[in-house]
């Protein structure tokens, strides 16, 4: 809703510059920052993985590449967490966590090449690529932010995040002519990405990502496709099949595989 009227870069830019207008008003409550020598590396390399790099590449790929295409893709980012945490944060990955992953994989696939094809992929390989990409960013953001969270709050990296992106897109919104007329639907869309996405999905994500492991937090994105077609239904008027419903059942019965036991 947002894209049809605004460019990309000011969509990304106004919703960070929104999310980091509502963190300093509560910046009292962001936490301790107990910042320790060289960590300097780490939240900058936080920041550059996402939003700053992700969000470009995953707009080079969605002109690219169809809406399921890059779905099949970003199914992977749970797998490619779990491996990233098992050799950098040593976290253990059992059997079962294992083969709940791979269900949860193999449903989204599916979810996604069910989908009915409603947009054009130009340069579909191209797409793709800066897709895995994008996923490659937000790999390396969920480990860094997990080290981060051992000794910084969720709510203060959250707004480091929003901070850091509008600081990074500001020059790139700036290059595109605002447009005259704008709806405000358009205007409410951009308010919605910059309240309930970029401080409430990020700050809760972080949230879980302090509490739990890397890998088993990045097991519910799998929910995106879920969530998506289930809303599209009620908002879009968008038809459910029959197949549809059982692969989200397949990636629920996937993220409960993958959850660890109380004994691990």
């Amino acid at each position: 809703m947002a894209f049809v009227e605004f460019h990309p870069a000011q969509v990304i830019f106004f919703r960070m510059l929104i999310a980091t207008l509502c963190f300093m008003l509560v910046f009292r409550r962001l936490g301790n920052v107990s910042y320790q020598k060289g960590d300097w590396k780490y939240l900058a390399g936080m920041c550059l993985f996402e939003p700053c790099l992700y969000f470009i590449f995953e707009s080079i790929a969605l002109k690219n590449t169809s809406a399921s295409q890059a779905g099949v893709i970003t199914s992977l980012l749970p797998l490619m967490v779990a491996v990233g945490a098992y050799f950098f944060l040593k976290e253990q990955l059992s059997k079962k966590t294992v083969l709940g992953f791979i269900v949860a994989v193999a449903g989204a696939i599916s979810l996604s090449l069910l989908g009915s094809e409603t947009e054009r992929a130009p340069n579909p390989v191209m797409g793709n690529f800066f897709e895995f990409l994008a996923m490659a960013c937000a790999c390396g953001y969920t480990l860094l932010l997990k080290h981060l969270t051992l000794r910084y709050s969720a709510l203060f990296l959250t707004a480091l995040q929003s901070a850091s992106g509008a600081v990074f897109f500001f020059p790139a919104a700036l290059w595109f002519p605002v447009p005259a007329n704008y709806s405000v639907d358009s205007l409410i869309a951009i308010f919605y990405l910059g309240i309930m996405v970029s401080i409430g999905a990020y700050g809760l994500y972080n949230y879980a990502v302090s509490k739990i492991s890397a890998s088993q937090a990045t097991a519910y994105i799998n929910f995106i496709p879920v969530f998506t077609i289930i809303i599209a239904f009620f908002i879009l008027d968008e038809r459910l099949t029959i197949w549809q419903i059982a692969a989200c059942g397949v990636i629920v019965t996937g993220i409960l595989l993958s959850k660890p036991s109380n004994n691990n």
